[in-house]
């Protein structure tokens, strides 16, 4: 009797499967292959465990990177080491199945070091607003938490349009975004604070140095002129950074009063809270636009 065998085939065949290989390409062009959704994750950079979070996968997190502190459940993660390089031991004995990596903040030698362990390896690399939700979904994809990471990429879309719409058209604001105190140091058009900016209909006016994060002075800024000082440091950058740009009350800036001080992480972190950090950008220059 050979119809309860072929029963059984049909079965199995019509039957959906638990697990199945997935596969993504990251941002450096490369496909990362699973032979089952991810279920053991270390992420390298704070904004990829924010990621992980925000599609609804943060259970699957084993092991980040120090700062991993939002949500407030990343900080119970085990730590595997930081910006200066990571405990290669430790991520091993934590066995992951996928490792989350950010191409340009992560030491290169060691990120090399990992893969030769063996371990899949996934990078992003964004450079515009528009690539962080394109990386929420490619992370749904390898966790099998697609429909957490469409809803969450969803909306972080929506609000992105709507900020484009809401400016576009508008008079051009000159910024001058201050990253760090001493040296002096600000960003340029290729980094994604700029794109922030654009969708506020915003110019860095130091846009067109070669360097990412390049070095300036305060001659710099005066001849640059800006109609608005931002930095999102954390405590002291308020009082002490912005404090010290009002003794050259020739800037515009400074003469109509737009210093402004936006919540630290929120532009200089590559994930889905990006986008607070531009809705509070945009606030600011609007109200330097109106302060001509």
């Amino acid at each position: 009797m050979m119809f309860r065998p072929l029963c059984l085939a049909l079965m199995l065949l019509a039957a959906p499967r638990s697990f199945a290989d997935v596969s993504v390409r990251d941002d450096r062009g490369k496909t990362v292959s699973l032979k089952a959704p991810a279920r053991r994750i270390i992420s390298l950079a704070p904004h990829l465990t924010e990621d992980v979070f925000a599609i609804g996968a943060g259970r699957y997190l084993v092991g980040a990177v120090d700062y991993s502190d939002y949500p407030a459940e990343a900080r119970r993660i085990p730590r595997v080491g930081g910006y200066n390089g990571f405990d290669l031991e430790r991520i091993r004995a934590l066995r992951p199945d996928l490792i989350v990596a950010w191409q340009s903040g992560n030491p290169p030698h060691q990120l090399e070091r990992i893969e030769a362990l063996g371990i899949p390896v996934f990078y992003d690399a964004s450079r515009t607003l528009a690539d962080i939700p394109t990386v929420l979904d490619r992370l749904g994809t390898l966790t099998g938490d697609t429909r957490g990471a469409s809803r969450a990429a969803g909306q972080f879309r929506e609000r992105l349009a709507t900020l484009a719409r809401t400016h576009a058209g508008q008079r051009p604001v000159r910024v001058f975004y201050q990253v760090w105190d001493r040296p002096l140091m600000t960003v340029n058009r290729e980094q994604i604070i700029s794109d922030a900016m654009r969708q506020c209909a915003a110019v860095n006016v130091f846009g067109a140095l070669p360097s990412l994060v390049p070095t300036i002075d305060d001659e710099a800024v005066l001849k640059a002129n800006p109609e608005l000082i931002v930095t999102s440091h954390g405590p002291g950058a308020q009082s002490v950074w912005l404090g010290h740009w009002k003794r050259f009350p020739g800037i515009t800036a400074v003469a109509r009063g737009q210093l402004a001080h936006l919540p630290p992480d929120l532009l200089s972190r590559l994930g889905p809270r990006m986008i607070d950090g531009a809705e509070a950008l945009c606030a600011a220059v609007d109200k330097a636009r109106a302060a001509r």
